[in-house]
């Protein structure tokens, strides 16, 4: 593959970055995702994921199925900043009660 192939379209993350970064001792894709931010963009890695992990197996030589995805922390629903800027939501139910912003 060429080096400059885009492997995460939503950090701008080539081909060759993830290489250089495997043969630099990043082997782990929780590795790759702290330091190229690969995986953090709007996809959340839904693109670029098993591709990084099929880089990571052709660089070092370890079996796909034995490369980890990265782990990936959802919020378990939205929350408005000024929500959390008020210390909590304005019924004072902390447990996440129905919390209209209009």
């Amino acid at each position: 593959m060429k080096e400059d192939v885009v492997i995460c379209r939503c950090e701008d993350i080539t081909y060759g970055e993830i290489v250089d970064a495997v043969r630099g001792g990043l082997t782990t894709t929780e590795e790759i995702k702290r330091i190229l931010r690969c995986g953090m963009g709007p996809c959340q890695g839904r693109t670029c994921s098993r591709l990084i992990v099929r880089i990571i197996s052709q660089e070092t030589g370890v079996p796909v199925a034995e490369v980890r995805f990265p782990v990936v922390r959802p919020p378990s629903r939205p929350v408005e900043i000024g929500v959390m800027a008020a210390g909590g939501p304005p019924d004072g139910n902390p447990s996440g009660g129905e919390y209209d912003a209009d």
